[in-house]
């Protein structure tokens, strides 16, 4: 098996993280900006990496629902579809943010310090769950 990278795309910025090259163990890897310069990034570290397959975290409902983050998420998966040629899996985030943020303050970053970091350990958090479900 190959690298996984995942991410938790967000309306200002895109949290990216990867996994080992077994699969087994995701890693933060960093914060970019949610335009086409960011998809450029991802699509030149699939390259660089050797990805084998994305996993995007979906935004739902706590009820299970889409709402329209979930739209904006697979118009991106979309456009990421379009130029790449690994598999996409969407997977639900749910609480992936909130548990990036009490994971962060439980290691002592204030709300500055964590706003910059956030989103790679939310798309952690995301891969990760996606990793053990695999198992």
């Amino acid at each position: 098996m190959g690298r996984i990278l995942g991410i938790d795309h967000g309306d200002v910025r895109i949290g990216i993280a990867m996994s080992d090259e077994t699969a087994f163990l995701a890693s933060s890897l960093c914060v970019l900006d949610s335009t086409n310069a960011g998809l450029d990034q991802i699509v030149a570290l699939v390259v660089e990496h050797k990805v084998e397959k994305i996993v995007v975290g979906l935004p739902r409902n706590m009820n299970g629902s889409y709402g329209p983050a979930t739209e904006k998420v697979r118009k991106f998966i979309e456009k990421l579809e379009s130029r790449i040629s690994i598999p996409v899996v969407e997977w639900d985030e749910r609480l992936s943010t909130v548990s990036a943020h009490n994971a962060l303050r439980e290691a002592g970053l204030d709300g500055k310090k964590r706003k910059g970091v956030v989103d790679k350990v939310a798309a952690q958090i995301i891969l990760q769950n996606y990793l053990d479900a695999q198992m």
